[in-house]
């Protein structure tokens, strides 16, 4: 499709002189963009195909940034970044250097909150308009929040506090009947009641006809809104529990309906009092594969726009994490499996369907789902909770006081530890070794191979401790040496090959240096090992599965070395080679240690070996460092 409008929106002011029929155009062109860009980057296609209507009604209807717009996880903000100056910028989404796949303050004033987790938009949108009132500000704030998020417990903290407060707060409930996976729980089935009642149905012509009457100003206008209003409620929603938490509620409508939403969006200004809009929409709307399969094409990699097809990737940690529990589950019916809304993200798709007894989808509640793990364990289960390095941040206290204080077992299997690398910041796994190793009696593997995630998830499962994490990366597995031996349960491996050759073969000596790593950046120190070997070095290499504790013949490995590396795809305050380096001043190493790892940072969105260049903890790096060279995060 030729772009003729898009280019020429450079500020949400530019879309006031469109008439309704180029605004028509534009949302075909913004999500032909979308979808052509999405389908290079890969991204978050189908939400965001599902709100380009509701992002243009809301610019349209509002002043941004005067007016707050709080995007709730926000993957759903691609049309408001191409409708506030991006457009010449959007086709570099995701990549290095380039626009975030989430709002992003650093990028543009129209950005209100940096966001990436759910459940948080009212709470931050009521704290904003709190400030604004105390203030003396009269602009509007916006919440934008999905019915997926409605699962978790902040939704109703916030909620139950915003609702009693005179603030110029609207909470827009994107209602499509999905998170990540479809939605689960007594929530669903409340929302799907509203959106069947046969009495709205009936009503809502009415209602339509009747605003599309009004003007938009005027005491008339104010009158017969809350008449329609007052009917509404009465006739219909007169148990709502959005009003009976103080909210105005409106809705539900059709959020591809522009003409209603700037309507209702106008009605919203007339109400005194926070305002909850319902608007119903369809995750992938305007593209038939994102239609029909909205959950493959919520997060996707590049794929074929023509055919919905993406390129045929093989398996990775997370589908062979998903295949050994299933092995396992077959063989102990104590065995069940967690997850918050990631089915098929963390690999349990075949688990699910093969043991739907014990497999329980809490919805994005992470907090609820450690918390409910430690009750099954104290009724004699083994509990694995399936989830992803970046959301666990949010249930360290249940792990703490559910878990490990109870005295009871539960298995967390962290996906995607360490460097994920597009979806930037709030999602890149670095924190989890830091706060777990916290936790009395936690422990803590991490393997780099497809095996290996077998062989320590069956430790974890049959291990004693209180919390046990086995944490794999995102993707695939990386080079492995054939030196290694794959069939190990051990805590440590050393990898310490005595025949070096540079032409003729040298006698066996002291490493020059040991290179101590784990999970995901193994590969990179056997990467090293060799290269360094053909040009005459002796490398030893200690590799940890058990990361924590860390075995103390892993430390001792490394006493006669005179200078000792270690990397780590984490955060460098309270990591695990922080840990490692005291150890070996313990046992009065007298040798040079360096620990190389994330410093005091977020972690910005690139591809994963691009992270792992900048950072130093690639294998190009460790050669550099024992050669001698010097690198930027020292």
């Amino acid at each position: 499709m030729e772009m003729k409008l898009l280019q020429q929106i450079h500020s949400p002011e530019d879309l006031r002189s469109l008439n309704n029929q180029q605004l028509e155009e534009l949302t075909e062109e913004i999500r032909e963009t979308i979808v052509d860009t999405v389908s290079r980057n890969g991204g978050h296609l189908a939400s965001n195909l599902g709100a380009v209507e509701l992002t243009l009604a809301m610019h349209l209807e509002f002043q941004s940034p005067k007016d707050s717009f709080v995007w709730d996880v926000g993957h759903q903000v691609y049309t408001h970044k191409l409708l506030t100056g991006r457009y010449e910028q959007f086709h570099t989404l995701r990549q290095n250097g380039g626009l975030s796949g989430f709002p992003n303050p650093e990028e543009s004033d129209h950005d209100t909150f940096a966001a990436g987790h759910s459940g948080a938009s009212i709470a931050a949108g009521y704290g904003l308009s709190v400030a604004k009132g105390l203030e003396g500000d009269p602009s509007y704030t916006i919440a934008v929040i999905g019915d997926g998020s409605f699962t978790g417990g902040l939704v109703y903290e916030a909620l139950n506090n915003a609702g009693h407060e005179n603030t110029k707060l609207i909470v827009v409930l994107n209602d499509n009947e999905m998170s990540i996976s479809p939605n689960v729980g007594s929530l669903a089935m409340y929302l799907a009641g509203i959106r069947t009642n046969p009495a709205y149905y009936g009503f809502k012509e009415e209602v339509r006809n009747t605003l599309q009457k009004l003007p938009v100003v005027g005491d008339a206008a104010v009158h017969a809104i809350v008449q329609i209003k007052k009917e509404l409620k009465d006739r219909l929603y007169s148990s709502n529990m959005f009003e009976d938490m103080g909210f105005n509620y409106m809705g539900p409508i059709d959020g591809h309906d522009l003409r209603a939403l700037r309507y209702a969006f106008q009605s919203c200004k007339f109400i005194d009092g926070p305002v909850l809009l319902h608007v119903m929409t369809q995750k992938g709307k305007g593209y038939l594969f994102a239609e029909k399969e909205p959950s493959r094409f919520h997060g996707i990699g590049s794929f074929n726009k023509v055919t919905g097809e993406s390129p045929k990737s093989g398996t990775n940690f997370s589908a062979e994490f998903g295949k050994a529990l299933c092995t396992f589950a077959e063989q102990d019916e104590h065995i069940v499996a967690i997850t918050a809304a990631m089915s098929l993200g963390t690999g349990l798709k075949e688990f699910s369907e093969r043991f739907p007894d014990r497999f329980f989808d809490v919805g994005i509640a992470e907090e609820f789902a450690v918390t409910f793990a430690g009750g099954m364990a104290k009724g004699g289960l083994i509990p694995v909770f399936a989830v992803y390095s970046t959301f666990l941040q949010r249930a360290y206290d249940e792990i703490v006081h559910d878990v490990a204080m109870q005295d009871q077992k539960v298995v967390l299997a962290v996906d995607r530890a360490g460097f994920v690398g597009d979806d930037g910041r709030s999602h890149q796994g670095i924190f989890d070794l830091a706060f777990l190793r916290t936790i009395p009696n936690s422990v803590i593997y991490s393997p780099s191979t497809y095996k290996g995630v077998g062989q320590f998830l069956y430790r974890a499962l049959y291990d004693d401790g209180k919390v046990i994490a086995v944490r794999y990366p995102r993707g695939q597995q990386g080079y492995i040496p054939d030196d290694f031996n794959q069939n190990t349960y051990d805590d440590y491996t050393v990898l310490d090959g005595e025949e070096y050759y540079t032409g003729t073969k040298l006698e066996s000596r002291k490493p020059d240096a040991c290179l101590v790593t784990f999970g995901s950046l193994f590969p990179e120190a056997a990467k090293a090992r060799d290269e360094l070997k053909e040009e005459g070095y002796r490398v030893r290499i200690i590799k940890l599965n058990k990361v924590w504790p860390i075995n103390p013949g892993a430390v001792e490995a490394a006493l006669d070395c005179s200078r000792v590396f270690f990397y780590e795809e984490g955060a460098k305050s309270g990591g695990i080679g922080e840990s490692y380096g005291y150890q070996l001043l313990q046992d009065n190493f007298e040798g040079d240690y360096r620990y190389i790892a994330v410093d005091n940072t977020f972690v910005h969105h690139a591809k994963q070996d691009a992270l792992r260049a900048e950072f130093g903890i690639d294998a190009a790096s460790m050669v550099r460092d024992v050669k001698g060279g010097d690198h930027e995060s020292e």
